[in-house]
């Protein structure tokens, strides 16, 4: 077995922004060590670091802020399934944050870990495409906000709200992506409206995934009687759990779009199919009289009506034709044509 890797502390940005209603402060570092005066302080602490660390580093910081290590398995383990965990001195918390990549073209997926204590609150990134927190940390740097009135737990509610509005954000492009699919497919529809149609429901299924559990997150946070979230900041937990339940019937109404998306494609393809073999059995009928007819004169007997005749071909043309001209005239009044 090989050694375990080494910390680098380079690897991992770590933003602390303290605040209180008098006073504001912001570093960026690199060094665990910045962050333990902090546990204590008597301000809020937002301690966020960027990148999940490695083992070694999680382990320090769990000794440095005592947290227990199946809290830190869960942040190194980038799969959970959102989730709560509540101690008798703080909260942990795991969830989902999606974006957008550059071309808006698919959805990225990034897991954040909250750990909220009385006197502060780390969270911790995959770093893969920022974050959604940037309209917090305008909250902390206005002295007359409310999140520099208020504590931790408000903080808390905050940052997973900024993470629910990411959440509409996505659904409002995704709302955008169905409609250019859905004239698409009543326009044209092709095997690559099928792919695409497969990807969005994917795209769902996984938002599905991530919402519904998070629901019961904030449910859980909103009905415990932990002291770390005062009765003032549960109101608007109440709120998120109704934002969530409102993103549940926003995805559900889309996979069902969807559905319908997939019935109309498969319509299109049959109908497509079908007006196809109409022209070819239409061609294929004309034709067969005119088949009957040339194979009847074209029989090597020697006594055949007109067969020596000058204007026997000419003769035989001009029922071919009159043939094929009374069928097409019939087909069209029966709106075949």
């Amino acid at each position: 077995m090989s050694a375990p890797k080494k910390y680098q502390p380079s690897n991992n940005k770590i933003t602390i922004i303290d605040y209180g209603p008098a006073g504001y402060e912001e570093i960026t570092t690199r060094k665990l060590e910045d962050c333990i005066p902090y546990k204590d302080s008597a301000t809020v602490s937002w301690i966020n670091i960027d990148n999940v660390p490695p083992a070694d580093f999680l382990n320090k910081l769990g000794l440095g802020f005592n947290l227990h290590p199946v809290v830190l398995e869960s942040i190194e383990d980038i799969n959970q399934r959102p989730k709560i965990d509540i101690f008798d001195d703080y909260i942990s918390i795991t969830l989902k944050m999606l974006s957008l990549d550059e071309t808006e073209s698919y959805v990225i997926t990034e897991q954040v870990s909250f750990i909220i204590s009385k006197k502060f609150v780390l969270t911790f990134q995959q770093g893969m495409a920022g974050d959604c927190f940037e309209s917090v940390r305008k909250l902390a740097r206005k002295s007359d906000s409310r999140l520099r009135a208020n504590g931790t737990d408000y903080l808390a509610y905050e940052l997973i709200n900024a993470i629910i509005d990411g959440y509409y954000k996505i659904l409002d492009k995704f709302g955008d992506r169905l409609e250019g699919v859905e004239e698409k497919i009543i326009g044209s529809p092709s095997s690559k409206m099928l792919k695409t149609i497969h990807s969005l429901r994917r795209e769902l299924i996984n938002m599905r995934k991530f919402v519904w559990p998070l629901r019961e997150v904030v449910s859980v946070m909103e009905r415990d009687d932990s002291a770390l979230l005062k009765k003032s900041t549960r109101i608007y937990l109440r709120d998120l759990y109704d934002r969530l339940v409102h993103i549940m019937d926003i995805v559900e109404t889309n996979r069902d779009m969807l559905s319908s998306l997939l019935d109309i494609y498969l319509s299109g393809v049959s109908n497509k199919t079908g007006n196809v073999m109409k022209t070819l059995t239409i061609f294929s009928t004309i034709f067969l009289p005119l088949s009957f007819i040339a194979g009847l004169w074209g029989m090597n007997f020697t006594r055949m009506p007109g067969i020596n005749s000058p204007w026997g071909l000419p003769a035989v043309a001009a029922i071919m034709a009159a043939v094929a001209i009374l069928m097409i005239r019939h087909f069209r009044k029966k709106d075949w044509l």
